[in-house]
C-alpha cells in the first residue's frame, strides 16, 4: 500500500524567517515524485508579513486564515479539519521551525508504507537535533511509571531500525488516513500544549503504533526556559503568569491531560507543577 497523496499540516504566528526556511526545506525534498504533497498553513493572525511571504514564494501553499488565539493545537486543529474534509492518504504534522533534511520524507513515507503493507497502520514520528550543539530536541516519547513518578522520556532513534515509542513531539509526524479516520482530529480541550502528547496516547490506546523513523529527520531547536515558567530566577507574579498562560500548563488543560493519562496517579501530578513553582519560587536558594 502507497502513500500518493499527502496533506502537510502548519501553523505560524510572526516567526517569517523561520516558517520560509522550514517550507523551503519541504519543497526540496527529494525522491517523492510518487507521493503529492499538498500544505495547509495556519496564519493565525500574524503582523510580521508571514502571509505576503508565503504566498509570494510557495503560491501553492493553502494559507488558512486564523485571529491570534489558535495558537499551535488550535491551528493545527484548522488544518488538519480542512485537510481531512478532502481525504489524503496520510497527515504530516510539520512545525514552523523545523527544517526537514532532503531525504526526510522519503524515509517517513517508507517507513509508513512498511506498516501499512503489514496491515499494521503506524504513526510515524520524526527525531530532530538542535542546530546549535546538534543534541538530541524532539521526536518520540515513551512513559516510564515507577511507584508514583511517571516521567516523560526522549526516545533516541536507531540509524536503521524503527523503533516502538509511547507518544510524540508533534514537530514532523506522519499519521495515515487509517489512524486518522479513528481518532480524528487533534482534541479541542488543548489550546497549545499537549494535543501532539495527547494523540500519540490515545493512538497506543486504539490499538495502533506509534513509531521512531531511523535516523534523524531535520534540526529544530528546543525552546528555552529563559524567562518562562521554568525559569526561577524571574520574579514569583510572572511567573506564575506564564505558567498558567496557554504556553505554560493551564490549570484546566492539565486537569483534563492528567485525568485521562496518568491513571491513579492524576492526583498528585494535576498539582505538582503549580507547587514546585511556588516554593521553587518562594523557598531561599542555597
Amino acid at each position: 500500500m502507497s502513500i500518493q497523496t499527502l496533506a502537510v499540516l502548519m501553523t505560524s504566528f510572526n516567526r517569517r524567517a523561520l516558517t520560509v526556511k522550514s517550507l523551503d526545506s519541504l519543497f526540496r525534498q527529494k525522491n517523492i515524485a510518487s507521493t503529492q504533497l499538498t500544505v495547509f498553513l495556519v496564519n493565525d493572525g500574524c503582523t510580521d508579513g508571514t502571509d505576503t511571504a508565503v504566498r509570494s514564494l510557495f503560491p501553492e501553499v493553502n494559507v488558512l486564515q486564523g485571529d491570534g488565539t489558535l495558537f499551535w493545537n488550535g491551528g493545527m486543529r484548522l488544518a488538519f479539519d480542512v485537510a481531512m474534509r478532502e481525504r489524503f492518504d496520510a497527515y504530516l504534522f510539520l512545525n514552523d521551525d523545523t527544517v526537514l533534511y532532503e531525504d526526510t520524507l522519503s524515509r517517513i513515507i517508507a517507513c509508513a508504507e512498511s506498516y501499512l503493507a503489514s496491515g499494521k497502520p503506524a504513526i510515524v514520528v520524526s527525531s530532530t537535533k538542535s542546530s546549535k550543539d546538534s543534541k538530541h530536541s524532539y521526536g518520540g516519547i515513551l512513559t516510564i511509571s515507577r511507584g508514583l513518578a511517571m516521567n516523560f522520556v526522549p526516545v533516541f532513534p536507531n540509524p536503521i531500525a524503527p523503533l516502538s515509542c509511547d507518544t510524540m513531539n508533534g514537530n514532523c509526524v506522519l499519521i495515515p488516513e487509517e489512524v486518522a479516520k479513528v481518532l480524528g482530529n487533534l482534541d479541542e480541550h488543548f489550546r497549545h500544549q499537549y494535543g501532539d502528547l495527547d494523540y500519540g496516547l490515545r493512538a497506543r490506546r486504539a490499538g495502533f503504533e506509534v513509531v521512531v523513523c531511523p535516523g534523524y529527520s531535520g534540526e529544530c531547536n528546543q525552546n528555552t526556559k529563559v524567562g518562562s515558567w521554568r525559569d526561577p530566577s524571574i520574579p514569583f507574579i510572572k511567573r506564575w503568569r506564564h505558567l498558567i498562560s496557554p504556553k505554560g500548563v493551564p490549570i484546566k488543560e492539565w486537569f483534563f491531560f492528567t485525568r485521562r493519562h496518568f491513571g491513579w496517579r492524576w492526583p498528585y501530578y494535576v498539582v505538582s507543577p503549580y507547587l514546585k513553582t511556588i516554593t521553587s519560587s518562594l523557598l531561599p536558594r542555597t
